[in-house]
């Protein structure tokens, strides 16, 4: 009961900081630069005892440009927990474990993160350990094969989930040279053949496991100079590699494209309409402009949930999906249909949304009202160390700066009604839209 009244005060104080100062990151922090190009994010925090590790790597899967090589950045992740030069296979859970530390790791996009949250009296030893697994990691060919066997495995399961192949197929439709075609999952033939890859394995881990690409991220109870001291010296010796990497460009969409998807086992239809938007963006209005009318045109207040979802009931839930990218990226709308006679009637209403605020003003009321819940609801998520951390380490993987986030939130505040008629006009049209559908293939629903 102490630890929540302490949790709320300090998220209460958050938000009284967010109003006096206008920034919506509350917190003193401090970024230093290694010689070797690692760049290390100390944020002090008054919940006590407890520390925050973040490592956030800028690898994804958008840097697996070469052909019958995806799905890389998310083996690593996985590789990553199989030992080093110091620490043999089982070191690293075994620490965890004796220091009752949460482990996890992610991979996504634009990067891949792993990530700690224990007491500081265990900081040292967790630091010596990441330090040396990004140095210095070792792994054999019999232990990558056993984990490509793992790897397949986890595609297999997400591949039994209907909303996981339409996203698999929504981005190999939409995108044809961009590396944001295949998912962070990468292709299924590419995943086969890992076991054949243990060199390839290697040079991609030496390309882009260098300080150069890697932001630390401490979040929590220390003393700023001495954890910047500690930091320096177990990660001053990594060395800095030179490669250098360009991303193929993808070129304007001309046409609507479209594909269906016959699902072999009983499902409720689903479906996707994708527009092709914009990448992040802390200067320029077109990403910003149209996160605050996603809130507005598919959040959970929003007339088409109402209408399908509560109302007429014909929806079992709508969702978007529109992240905040390194380059320019999907806005989509996914719905789960109830009957497969109403899929086309729902994919109608998805499109006649996106296109009703191509030529509608939103009120300024509406648009004051959706900015200060999205402000507010950062402020309040940020309510533990992890949570900090975690905030910051999405944003540092688009401009590796936690200068962004406040940069984000004013460019916000200066967004119009007009600013978001204009620029839903500009990427919500027909020619840069993809639609995917699936039903069971027996279903009898349109097709």
């Amino acid at each position: 009961m102490k630890v929540l009244l302490i949790m709320l005060i300090i998220a209460a104080t958050a938000l009284i900081s967010v109003a006096q100062s206008q920034k919506i990151f509350p917190y003193e922090y401090k970024v230093t630069d290694m010689p070797n190009g690692l760049r290390v994010v100390t944020v002090p925090t008054d919940y006590p005892n407890l520390v925050s590790l973040y490592i956030v790597v800028q690898t994804g899967s958008r840097n697996e440009v070469e052909p019958n090589k995806s799905g890389y950045a998310h083996f690593f992740e996985h590789l990553m927990f199989r030992g080093s030069e110091n620490y043999p296979p089982g070191s690293f859970d075994r620490i965890m474990q004796n220091a009752g530390a949460s482990s996890n790791a992610y991979t996504s996009s634009d990067q891949t993160v792993y990530h700690e949250t224990f007491a500081k009296e265990d900081l040292d030893e967790i630091l010596r350990l990441e330090a040396d697994r990004f140095k210095n990691l070792k792994f054999s060919e019999e232990q990558f094969k056993t984990e490509a066997g793992a790897v397949l495995g986890e595609y297999n399961k997400n591949s039994a989930s209907p909303t996981f192949k339409m996203y698999e197929v929504l981005r190999e439709t939409a995108f044809n040279k961009h590396t944001y075609s295949h998912t962070t999952m990468g292709y299924l033939a590419d995943i086969k053949d890992y076991p054949n890859q243990y060199e390839y394995a290697w040079k991609f881990f030496n390309r882009f496991y260098r300080p150069e690409y890697t932001t630390i991220v401490v979040v929590g109870d220390f003393d700023q100079k001495e954890i910047t001291e500690k930091i320096k010296s177990y990660f001053g010796d990594w060395k800095r590699g030179d490669f250098k990497q360009q991303i193929p460009v993808e070129p304007p969409q001309t046409e609507a494209k479209s594909k269906h998807i016959e699902w072999d086992s009983p499902t409720l239809p689903h479906v996707v309409v994708a527009y092709r938007g914009p990448a992040f963006s802390e200067t320029e209005k077109d990403k910003a402009a149209l996160d605050l009318l996603n809130l507005i045109a598919f959040g959970n207040n929003s007339d088409i949930y109402q209408k399908l979802v509560l109302e007429e009931q014909k929806a079992v839930w709508i969702d978007s999906d529109f992240g905040n990218q390194v380059d320019p990226e999907l806005f989509a709308v996914y719905s789960q249909i109830k009957e497969p006679k109403d899929l086309e009637y729902v994919q109608n209403e998805i499109i006649r949304t996106f296109q009703r605020y191509t030529s509608e003003t939103i009120p300024q009321k509406e648009l004051d009202e959706t900015r200060s819940r999205l402000k507010y609801g950062f402020a309040l998520g940020m309510n533990s160390n992890s949570a900090i951390a975690g905030t910051l380490a999405r944003f540092i993987s688009l401009k590796r700066s936690p200068d962004t986030i406040d940069k984000l939130f004013a460019l916000y505040d200066s967004i119009t009604p007009a600013d978001m008629k204009s620029m839903a006009a500009k990427y919500f049209k027909e020619s840069s839209r993809t639609i995917i559908t699936l039903d069971h293939k027996n279903s009898g629903g349109t097709k």
